[in-house]
């Protein structure tokens, strides 16, 4: 089954918990996007607040680290309640190492890959995650349209997955909508992340339910 995982990003932070309550019944994860204004151009949330959703939910958190140097920040997000913990192969120049740490901190590891970053960078340690993160269009912002040729890079991904024992979740994060999540999920995404397409709909709860209903 294809998992769902809104993305906090797009919600209204002035009130988050009830944003998150709307979604909470139907979502696998919720998706929280960490972005340090260096690594990516734009500032978002820290562990503080990563640490009060979890307390506002059952959901797992599924938090990606679109941040420079992640490594100093492994521990602090692991105790803030994250489920799973993404770092991009980009700025991990240790990136083995990088994963160690995110499971020994009691965290399931994920890499994440920009879209013009190729599948080579990640090749070696495939079987050493829990989540492959494929961006789907260049992060920093919500609410940006897919980039058609991360397709490609999703069945070569799902190629490659069909080898691996265990097989991690190819996870696809942005310009996700209902219009397209169907042939996401058929190139291989085991995983959608959508921000705008769920917490901008009237009834975002609704809008999950018509999500999945597309990619079963």
């Amino acid at each position: 089954m294809v998992k769902i995982a809104p993305s906090v990003l797009s919600a209204d932070f002035g009130v988050l918990a009830e944003e998150i309550a709307k979604v909470e019944p139907e979502a696998d994860l919720l998706h929280v996007d960490v972005m340090d204004g260096h690594f990516v151009p734009n500032l978002t949330i820290g562990p503080l607040v990563v640490e009060a959703i979890h307390r506002r939910t059952r959901v797992p958190l599924d938090v990606h680290l679109m941040i420079q140097n992640p490594d100093r920040y492994i521990a602090a997000f692991a105790q803030a309640g994250a489920s799973y913990l993404s770092v991009h192969a980009e700025v991990c120049p240790h990136l083995h190492r990088t994963i160690e740490q995110i499971r020994e901190a009691g965290v399931k590891p994920g890499v994440a890959l920009n879209p013009s970053t190729s599948l080579h960078a990640v090749e070696q340690i495939l079987d050493q995650v829990d989540l492959v993160l494929l961006m789907s269009v260049n992060p920093g912002f919500g609410g940006q349209a897919f980039i058609p040729f991360v397709l490609r890079k999703i069945e070569e991904l799902a190629r490659r997955r069909q080898r691996l024992d265990p097989r991690p979740e190819i996870e696809v994060d942005g310009g996700i909508k209902i219009e397209n999540c169907r042939a996401v999920a058929q190139a291989g995404a085991t995983i959608l992340v959508a921000g705008s397409a769920i917490f901008g709909a009237p009834d975002p709860r609704a809008a999950i339910v018509k999500m999945r209903e597309q990619v079963a």
